[in-house]
Formats: structure tokens, sequence, C-alpha cells
């Protein structure tokens, strides 16, 4: 069934259902224009989500990176963000293959249906002039017999008459003959008229208008057909990124399975283990008997008048327990002496990696410039040897340097990983660890005593309270030898006793302990090679008899 033969007189219908089919399309076109700023707008608002809360710091400078947890988070992230980009191909896709090709099309179609219709309206015009002509020609042979009929009559009328001349007569009849001559002639154009209208008619119902309204039938059937291949367009540009999406759901399910809460609190500890011994108990003071110390001119615990200071409540300056005091800022050093042990071996083993991987550098630099220098002076002709000489000195130069940063390096961490070895086995041998270094000092201490020499001493960074004014008290019987030790003790850290009333230690020395603390933060002792004195408490591993 086609148009031209079942609705070969619905002109004006064709012409509105075309219309609205190319007015459909358009509307389809508006529709997905209209979804692809949708996909647009969304995927911006994805990327500009996952740039808010991404890490503004790169992952080498970030701790919290370390975390499956974090990281977890910024593969989630990043796979959404890579779905923002397939919605944005989506979007994409919908405006190159389906806005801008239909558009186009839409245009292609609106002209041709302008044709065919300019078409059919001319024939439909010819039509209408030939029915003009054969009614023209109609009414004239009807007007003509008529005429011709009246002269007949009034020529019979005259001949009848006897009182009609003979020449009225004649001329009577010639008219009556000239009148039927003329309806004759109008007679025959009617009739070729007739003949030619009747053969344009037939030729514009049976042939020319059926031609035309199939042209309009295929028109309409290739829109459609081209409208429904629309309309799988969108569904698949979906299609085509869903194995790419399925991928990110899948990464984002991977990211959550990859949390490992164990793992994460081991990398805590590795980030943030100090090294330090934990502190022991702490003694009792009894403040109903004063005690009495050694005067000294230099003591900043001994007043003015040169009477030695009685302990009293407020009198002693007690060792901060560090992990739950405020710490003090501590000025950062080039061995890292300022951070707890096992900290300080991280970043010494840090840098150590880092001047490994410059002076390897150089040494390949080094290498290169000679290979280059060779070629030159085997082929002159492509550069000067002489010209390679400020480069080759200035990389000997570099890595020498970084040699030697090396050596420093691997001096301080054999050090550090020395204190923490110490300290790990010390935690073994006893319960508790020892506490910090004491926030008092003896007499003289202040600026010599327990300050650390950075290349040759491993005592702990200060804690807040030693820069304060120091009161501390000795023994009046301290040059008294007593009979036998209470105990022995080993050095934890290295201490150099220069201050009155104080002796000096090295790391890991065996000792006699003489006397406990007293609540002071200091330890009497006496070393194998002889000499007794005061030491820190927290420098001492303690086992009494």
């Amino acid at each position: 069934m086609d148009w031209g033969t079942e609705l070969w007189d619905q002109f004006e219908v064709l012409e509105r259902h075309t219309q609205w089919g190319l007015d459909l399309l358009d509307r389809y076109v508006k529709f997905v224009k209209e979804r692809t700023e949708v996909e647009q707008a969304y995927a911006k608002q994805l990327r500009n989500l996952v740039k808010k809360y991404l890490p503004k710091r790169p992952a080498k400078d970030d701790p919290e990176s370390k975390f499956s947890q974090q990281q977890s988070f910024v593969q989630i992230l990043q796979e959404v963000n890579d779905f923002a980009g397939q919605r944005e191909l989506v979007a994409e896709n919908l405006s190159v293959r389906v806005c801008l090709e239909l558009a186009k099309y839409s245009q292609e179609m609106k002209q041709e249906r302008k044709m065919h219709f300019q078409e059919g309206r001319r024939a439909q015009q010819q039509l209408e002039n030939g029915f003009k002509q054969l009614e023209n020609s109609k009414r004239k042979f009807e007007r003509d017999c008529r005429e011709a009929e009246k002269a007949a009559q009034t020529a019979e009328r005259l001949d009848q008459d006897i009182n009609a001349t003979k020449a009225d007569v004649e001329k009577a009849k010639q008219q009556a003959h000239l009148r039927s001559h003329m309806a004759e002639e109008s007679k025959n154009e009617y009739a070729a008229q007739l003949q030619r209208f009747n053969r344009d008619q037939a030729h514009f119902y049976f042939s020319q208008m059926p031609q035309i309204l199939d042209k309009l039938q295929d028109m309409d059937e290739r829109r459609a057909t081209h409208l429904g291949a629309g309309y799988g367009l969108l569904s698949e540009a979906e299609l085509q990124v869903v194995p790419i999406i399925a991928k990110c759901l899948e990464g984002m399910k991977m990211a959550a399975e990859a949390v490992d809460a164990k793992n994460d609190s081991q990398v805590l500890i590795e980030l943030h283990k100090s090294g330090f011994a934990r502190p022991g108990d702490v003694e009792f003071e009894d403040f109903s008997q004063p005690m009495n110390r050694v005067p000294s001119d230099s003591s900043l615990g001994t007043p003015s008048d040169g009477r030695p200071e009685l302990r009293g409540p407020g009198r002693t300056s007690r060792a901060k327990r560090w992990p739950f005091g405020k710490k003090n800022k501590a000025v950062v050093t080039e061995d890292f002496s300022h951070l707890p042990p096992e900290q300080q071996r991280k970043r010494l083993q840090q840098q150590l990696e880092e001047r490994n991987r410059e002076l390897q550098k150089e040494v390949d630099q080094r290498e290169a410039l000679k290979k280059m220098k060779d070629v030159y002076e085997k082929t002159p002709q492509m550069g000067d040897p002489t010209s390679l000489e400020p480069q080759i000195t200035e990389t000997l130069s570099n890595i020498e340097r970084l040699k030697l940063e090396v050596q420093k390096y691997e001096a301080w961490l054999a050090e550090a990983e020395s204190r923490v070895l110490s300290n790990r086995g010390d935690s073994l041998g006893r319960h508790t660890r020892p506490p910090d270094p004491p926030a008092s000092a003896p007499p003289d201490s202040s600026n010599n005593g327990s300050q650390d020499n950075k290349e040759g001493s491993e005592e702990p960074p200060l804690e807040e309270g030693q820069d304060a004014p120091i009161y501390t008290e000795f023994d009046e019987d301290f040059e008294e030898e007593l009979a036998s030790p209470i105990g022995h003790c080993v050095a934890i850290y290295h201490f150099e006793g220069s201050s009155e009333g104080t002796i000096s230690m090295a790391e890991g020395e065996n000792l006699s302990l003489m006397e406990e603390d007293k609540g002071d933060g200091w330890t009497r002792i006496r070393r194998k090679q002889g000499g007794e004195g005061y030491v820190p408490t927290s420098y001492l591993h303690v086992t009494l008899n």
C-alpha cells in the first residue's frame, strides 16, 4: 500500500503529517541537546567534587597517604573522576552523532519536502488551468450554438415573410450559415479541449500525483528510520561506556576491600614510634624530714647567703612525663637529634637514600661526560673536548661532596640504630622503661652538662622545663663512702658530668648503684674505675639487690 494509490485525494493531510514528522525530529534533537548539557554539568560537578576532596599535598609529603584507608579513599576519588570522564564521553557522542547529524538531516528533509510539495502544487495549478480553458471553450460553444440557432430562426422567418425582400432573405441565410459554421468550430474546439483536459487529468491522478505522493512517502519513511536510529544512539552511547563504568565500580569495590585496619595500626606505629623507653615508677617524696645538700657557689639551688636550701613543696624541679605533657618546640638539627630515636633513624635513612640516589646520578653523569669527551677527541668536528672540562670538574666536586655527606649520614644512622637497639634491649629486660631525662640538674649543669654534642652524643631531646631555673640539692654526706652498693645499673645514654656533684658515664657502661633517686630525678652511682657522683635517673637501667 502506498500513498499515491490510497491517499490520492489527501494532499493536505499528507502535508500536515510530513510537517509533524519534521517537527518531531527537531524536538528529539533539542531533547538530546539538553540531555547533553545535563551530562556535561553532571560530569563537571563530579570533577569539582573530586578536586575538593583530593589531598592537597603530594603523597610523598603526606604521612596520611601511607594508611590503607586514605589510599582507598583516594582510589575511590580517582574512580569517580574516571566515571565523570565517561559521562563527558556520553555527552560528546550524543552531541556529535545525534545532535549535529540529525539537525543536518532535518534541514535536508525540509528542503526535500518543500521541493515535492512545490512540484505537486504546480501539477495542481496546471490541471486547474486546463479545466478553466475547458470551461471557456464550453461556454463559447454554448454561446455560438445559441447564436446559430437564432440566426437560423431569423432566416426562416424572413423566408416565409412575403413582405421581405429577396436581398433581406439572402442576407439572413448567409448570417445563419456563418453562425452555424462558427458553432461548428466552437464544437470542435470544445471537443479538443475536453479530450486534452481528460488526458491531463488522468495523467495527474494516475501518474504525476501518485509519483509525488510516493516520493513524500519515501521521504517520510526515511525520516522515521533515521529518527529511530537516533533513538538507538541514545542507548548505544550509554552501552559504550558501560564496561568502563563497570571497571570504575569494580575499582571502588576493590578500594573498599583494600582497607586493612591491622596494617593501618602498624603503619601508625612505624610513623610515630619514638624509640624512647617508658617512664618508670614515681618515687615517694618524704617531705617530713629536710634533706641537706653539699653547698656550691655555682649551684642554682643554693641561696646567696651560702646556706643550703631545704627541700620543700615546690622546691624540687621534676622531670616532665613527656607523653602527657606539652612538648617544647625543638630546634631542627641536621642529624635530626631533635627527634625521638626511632623517628631520627627513619629520617636519617631517608636522607641517606636520597644522597645515594644523587650520588649515583652524578656518577652516571660523569661517565656520560667522559664518553662524550672521548668522542669529541676522536671526532673534533663534533665538538670541543675542553668545553666539557667545567662540567666534569663540577660533577667531580659534587661526587666528593655527596660522598662526604653519605659518610656523615651513615655515621649518624649507625649511632641512631645503636640507640634504638639499646632501648629495645632495655624494654625486654624490665617491665617498665625509664622516664625521660630529669627536668632538674646538679649545680653548673644547666649550660654544659645537659647539652649534647651533635656527632658524639645520643642523649634524647631536652623537654620543656629544662630551660627554666634549676633548683637541685645534694646530700651533705656526698663525700662519704657507703659500705656496699645497693644494686647495679646500666647507662642507657651517654652523660657528660661536667657540673659539680655529677659524674660522666658512657652509654652501655655497667655501674654500681649507691643511692636511689629520692624524687629529684638524680641517682648516685659508682664507676668501676673509681669515682662516684649523680647522674640522671632516666639515663639508667636500674636493678636492686
